[in-house]
């Protein structure tokens, strides 16, 4: 399991906190986090609270990951795939992280208005000048990802992870790209694996005046629909039989997969970040219960 700085590293939550939030995951066994350059808000605050909170030696002990293509400045190459935006908001990523260099470094999106032979010849620079120790890509079509795999393999750098969304409510990654991931020796760290928090127990009663849904920022109240809510109390009740919460039994779910290299988890406490955790204590399903998961998704009309 793995930590994602997006939501609750920006400079309006308390460093204490999240100085807390970081030193709970490492005594779980967590040593994978996860950022991008544009988290916080603002822009950059998460790589820079991060920076600030690492301990220096642990350095050595850990798994440091960042993201480029997003916009972080005004102008023509403050945003998407050149080889000048990349190697600039790397490398203002490693002053903000105070780190030499990222063990991961991804990028975020595929940029259509840039020669793909450019992205990745970027990423085998990152590598050979010691940015970077390895590369990825994220939300990649399955198409472009081997693309992108065959590419930086004969130039020497392999493709080493990809990042997509992954959830029981968002299996689009079965179709294809898993199978062209295994294929090309691709790891696979899946983020939103509980769908922005509606697969917890929080929304089994309707949408709670503070949750994501009601503030409507990345999760709009459209999305929670009466078909989503059976479903999630579908699962709250299968759950329940296994000594499990929703979110546990989400993630053990995405986990039950072999090809599934990591889920990344946010959190808002550490109290939170350790019940999560406790997924992996349980990652056994029957074919019973999954055939049931499968069949309520399908009655609830949820892609399965």
């Amino acid at each position: 399991m793995s930590l994602g700085l997006w939501h609750n590293f920006g400079e309006g939550k308390p460093l204490e906190t999240q100085r807390a939030i970081l030193h709970k995951a490492f005594d779980l066994g967590i040593t994978h986090f996860d950022i991008a350059d544009r988290y916080g808000p603002p822009i950059g605050a998460a790589e820079a609270a991060f920076g600030r909170l690492l301990p220096k030696s642990l350095r050595d002990e850990v798994v440091v990951t960042t993201k480029g293509f997003n916009p972080m400045w005004d102008g023509p190459y403050g945003v998407g795939g050149s080889r000048k935006h990349l190697l600039a908001t790397l490398d203002r990523s490693l002053a903000r992280l105070g780190l030499d260099y990222v063990d991961i470094f991804y990028l975020h999106r595929d940029d259509e208005e840039t020669p793909l032979e450019e992205q990745v010849a970027t990423l085998d620079h990152m590598v050979r000048t010691g940015r970077a120790l390895y590369v990825g890509v994220s939300n990649f079509s399955p198409e472009r990802t081997a693309q992108a795999a065959r590419l930086l393999r004969s130039l020497g750098t392999p493709l080493l992870v990809h990042q997509p969304p992954y959830s029981l409510l968002n299996r689009h990654i079965e179709e294809s790209l898993l199978g062209v991931l295994e294929e090309e020796g691709v790891g696979c760290v899946v983020y939103s694996p509980l769908a922005q928090g509606l697969l917890t127990d929080r929304y089994l009663n309707g949408i709670p005046a503070d949750s994501r849904a009601a503030e409507g920022r990345f999760l709009t109240p459209d999305r929670v629909t009466p078909e989503v809510l059976a479903f999630v109390r579908s699962l709250a009740e299968l759950a329940a039989s296994r000594g499990q919460t929703v979110a546990q039994l989400a993630l053990a779910w995405a986990l039950r997969d072999p090809r599934i290299t990591s889920v990344l988890v946010g959190a808002s406490s550490p109290e939170q970040l350790e019940a999560n955790v406790a997924a992996v204590d349980r990652l056994d399903f029957t074919e019973d219960e999954l055939a049931g998961i499968d069949r309520a998704a399908k009655e609830a009309g949820v892609q399965a």
